[in-house]
């Protein structure tokens, strides 16, 4: 390195770094923590979790749950077991999974699948 030049590399790693750890999910309002079973349904009931395109969860009282995915509507029961939302969503097998927060964003995880990620809100009327 040239003498004089470390001052100008400096000032640019200094500029690019935070965005650097912005993409690196390092920013504290987008970190996710693992839901508890109590946040889980003080947090759920009476809401919908969505990807806002293909599925849609709605969280009723008494663990009723009503679902539509690519269109089709149906129901099923939801509850939370020590730490984690249970779905019984038929045909499909019961799942339960460990609910990870990020603000509206939610994560559904369970091994080995990738995570189901969406958004939680009031329900939104749908056709």
């Amino acid at each position: 390195m040239r003498p004089g030049t470390e001052l100008p590399i400096l000032v640019i790693a200094m500029m690019l770094l935070p965005g650097w750890a912005l993409a690196q999910g390092r920013d504290a309002a987008d970190a996710y923590h693992r839901m508890k079973g109590r946040e889980i349904a003080s947090r759920f009931i009476g809401m919908e979790l969505t990807d806002e395109i293909h599925w849609a969860y709605v969280f009723e009282k008494g663990g009723h749950l009503k679902s539509v995915a690519m269109g089709k509507a149906g129901t099923g029961t939801w509850k939370v077991d020590k730490d984690e939302l249970c779905l019984n969503r038929p045909p499909d097998e019961p799942r339960c999974y460990e609910v990870w927060n990020s603000g509206t964003k939610v994560q559904l995880r369970y091994e080995p699948a990738l995570p189901e990620e969406g958004i939680l809100q009031k329900p939104q009327k749908r056709q």
